[in-house]
């Protein structure tokens, strides 16, 4: 349909190498990185890049072309699927609000990483204790002492005597 199309008769691309460089600026300003920072990290992922060839993607005329293995180094960095980077940003989203969700985002898996940690570490405390029942009360005594909470301390205790953390 003639409406569909935006004026010169071009149809937007839902993925493409536009909407990657666009991404790229974007997910860079989100985490607060220099384009120095930016082409750093993606070295260490394995592709060799500098601060200008991330200054050209972002802002060059004409913009620098992205390879695929640009592409995934960039995917990789900033930890999003290859097909969300090629993505056009949501509208809506202000820097402040993307750096809020990445925030939270970030956060949301590093507690639920230290939940997984701490149940392992509880797993292989009640184990230890079944295996050495005479060690149960010098445990809990040494979880007081590191804690210096005793409610806290009691709350450990607790998991541990229910064998795990969930």
């Amino acid at each position: 349909m003639a409406g569909d199309r935006p004026e010169g008769g071009e149809v937007p691309l839902l993925y493409s190498e536009g909407n990657v460089a666009a991404r790229v600026a974007l997910e860079r300003e989100v985490r607060g990185w220099s384009t120095t920072e930016l082409a750093e990290r993606v070295t260490r992922a394995g592709i060799k890049m500098n601060q200008t060839a991330v200054w050209r993607i972002e802002n060059g005329t004409p913009r620098r072309r992205i390879n695929l293995d640009e592409a995934l180094a960039f995917s990789r960095v900033f930890e999003l699927p290859l097909e969300e980077l090629m993505s056009p940003p949501l509208e809506g989203l202000d820097i402040n609000s993307r750096r809020l969700v990445q925030e939270a985002v970030e956060a949301f898996y590093e507690a639920r990483d230290a939940r997984d940690r701490l149940h392992h570490a509880v797993v292989a405390i009640a184990d230890h204790i079944k295996a050495h029942p005479d060690s149960s009360r010098a445990i809990h005594e040494q979880c007081l002492r590191l804690m210096g909470d005793e409610r806290d301390a009691r709350t450990l205790s607790s998991d541990i005597e229910d064998g795990g953390h969930y």
